[in-house]
């Protein structure tokens, strides 16, 4: 089934919209079932063309997308949905495996699950995802723009990141790990203080979406420039640091 259809909202149209991608009809549907419980209104699809064109047509605040799909897979469809118009994504997985993970970090997933998952963990991922949005758009409007931390150039207001004089792609959760880093360069910023304050995370144990994110910047921005402290934090550093891990 290609055709996103939408499911009646049991509240007002000012709750969020999720569109929930996912080919297995009986997931998708209690997926589908779930979310309108807590009050969301949900558009669903089933393989990726039909994702791509749900995206199109209903404009989702979210979307929760499974990442093996028929037509194309859910990697496809996130480089597509962010191309055409950036929205927070929840990525859900069967594969374990890290590069898969980064993989779909790197084409714009801000977040993951790997199948088995809670619903309720579900739920909770999205609100984060939906809390973090809403307070880096009021925070964009409130701070200082521009912050430079070495030869790392941070724009709040447009969202951009010059390293070296290149201008490099984050996508907006490790845009957002980097300004919560470059606010207090050199300072060890601990795992649950950047998970609540990036994720909205207030208990983060037993989760590698901090690490995940943190091994993508590092790939995009050098490695060298996020020092780890382990059993601590990371803090970002004000000039490259030769063989630092």
């Amino acid at each position: 089934m290609s055709q996103g259809t939408s499911a009646a909202p049991p509240r007002h149209d000012t709750q969020a919209m999720l569109l929930v991608v996912e080919d297995d009809a009986t997931i998708n549907q209690a997926l589908t079932d779930r979310l309108l419980a807590e009050g969301f209104r949900v558009v669903q699809a089933f393989d990726g063309p039909g994702a791509v064109q749900a995206h199109e047509h209903h404009a989702p605040d979210l979307v929760v997308l499974d990442l093996m799909l028929p037509g194309f897979d859910g990697l496809e469809v996130c480089r597509r949905i962010q191309a055409e118009r950036p929205v927070p994504v929840l990525m859900l997985t069967a594969r374990a495996d890290e590069t898969d993970l980064l993989v779909g970090l790197g084409v714009g997933a801000d977040d993951y699950l790997t199948k088995p998952f809670r619903m309720r963990e579900v739920v909770a991922r999205i609100r984060a995802l939906l809390r973090r949005v809403d307070r880096a758009r009021d925070l964009a409007g409130t701070q200082t723009s521009q912050l430079a931390v070495g030869d790392v150039v941070v724009d709040r207001a447009s969202r951009r990141v010059v390293v070296a004089g290149t201008e490099v792609h984050l996508t907006p959760l490790e845009f957002d790990l980097l300004i919560a880093l470059a606010a207090e360069p050199g300072t060890v910023r601990g795992r649950d203080d950047l998970m609540q304050e990036v994720w909205g995370w207030a208990d983060a144990r037993g989760t590698r979406t901090l690490d995940s994110h943190v091994k993508a910047l590092r790939s995009k921005i050098g490695a060298e420039r996020v020092r780890t402290v382990h059993g601590v934090g990371y803090a970002l550093e004000g000039s490259p640091r030769p063989g630092a891990r």
